[in-house]
């Protein structure tokens, strides 16, 4: 980032967060669409993530006064949107007991064939997983959780978070493994 895109986007977020809706605009035109990537990462649809969109960007802007100005912005808005992901999944999992999850029968796979895939093919891949197979995959492998903080976040054992990676590693196997056949 050159520094006038530094020196614009800090007046950007100061102007946001003295009221200024002009601001509050060009933030979300200049970011929504990285961040509306992450929301569907996580969300089984794109209404899902729409709705995780449009509930970041109301976090954001109430909270854009506790940005701090020592890290990116970018990445502060990243975390907000993970977390505000993996709140509404909490929400809508209130039915779905994660222990369930773990009891779901998956056929392992020894090797992967060799191929190409594009990242959009493979997003959808990893957005039929089941709903704890994809949040923890996400959160580890995409975002960079460690299984403490991801059971700390989702309310569940370290052990389940790891066997929720491994049992969400070993699905995509078997749905690359027929998609290279």
């Amino acid at each position: 980032m050159s520094t006038n895109e530094q020196y614009n986007e800090i007046s950007l977020i100061k102007a946001c967060s003295n009221g200024d809706n002009k601001a509050f605009k060009k933030i979300y035109d200049k970011h929504s669409g990285i961040m509306y990537s992450i929301c569907l990462r996580y969300m089984t649809n794109e209404d899902e993530a729409k709705d995780a969109l449009q509930e970041g960007f109301i976090k954001v802007f109430k909270n854009i006064g506790k940005f701090s100005f020592s890290g990116s912005f970018e990445g502060w808005m990243k975390r907000i949107f993970v977390n505000t992901s993996i709140e509404l999944i909490r929400k809508r999992r209130a039915h779905l007991d994660v222990s369930e999850l773990n009891t779901n029968e998956i056929k392992l796979t020894s090797k992967i064939e060799t191929g190409t895939m594009d990242a959009e093919k493979m997003m959808l891949l990893v957005q039929q997983l089941p709903m704890g197979y994809r949040t923890v995959f996400n959160m580890f492998v995409v975002d960079g959780y460690s299984h403490k903080e991801i059971s700390e976040y989702l309310g569940i054992n370290e052990n389940t978070s790891k066997s929720q990676l491994f049992k969400a590693r070993k699905q995509l196997q078997v749905w690359l493994k027929d998609w290279f056949k």
